[in-house]
């Protein structure tokens, strides 16, 4: 069987599985971790959860999966937040991450300029998640580690 980059992990399917536990206890209406991981794998055109793990490929495509909760620095300024979408770039080395910050981050340095507020964010990162853009004091954008 062969797999593409848009095959889920193993990895995905839980995180999504974790988020839509947090969704749904957010809702009222909370339900138990298998229940969650079924549902998933139903919504991705699988029987059931044994069949989605036993037909998703042994790796995991990025250092971070969406549903995943992070901590780091944009241009400076620390943040919490989730993956709201991950993007392998062809190198292989580096891939495209959107992060919805818990709280809005202002990225203005400048008192002059006033906050400019920012909740969701798109940067490249390393597989370290670091960006290899940087801010003019040399700063990378952005910094990202799992919480």
């Amino acid at each position: 069987m062969t797999f593409s980059l848009d095959t889920p992990s193993t990895a995905t399917l839980k995180a999504e599985a974790k988020a839509l536990r947090a969704e749904r206890a957010v809702a009222g209406a909370p339900i138990a971790h298998g229940a969650a991981l079924e549902e998933i794998a139903r919504r991705h055109g699988y029987r059931d959860w044994n069949t989605a793990a036993a037909a998703m490929p042994e790796r995991i495509a990025t250092p971070v999966q969406v549903g995943q909760r992070v901590r780091g620095a944009y241009l400076g300024q620390p943040f919490a937040g989730m993956v709201i979408g991950v993007h392998m770039l062809a190198d292989m080395a580096h891939y495209e991450v959107t992060v919805k910050f818990d709280q809005p981050v202002n990225v203005s340095k400048s008192e002059l300029m006033g906050p400019i507020w920012r909740q969701r964010v798109r940067a490249t990162v390393d597989l370290h998640g670091v960006s290899a853009a940087r801010t003019s004091d040399g700063e990378p954008h952005m910094r990202l580690r799992r919480a």
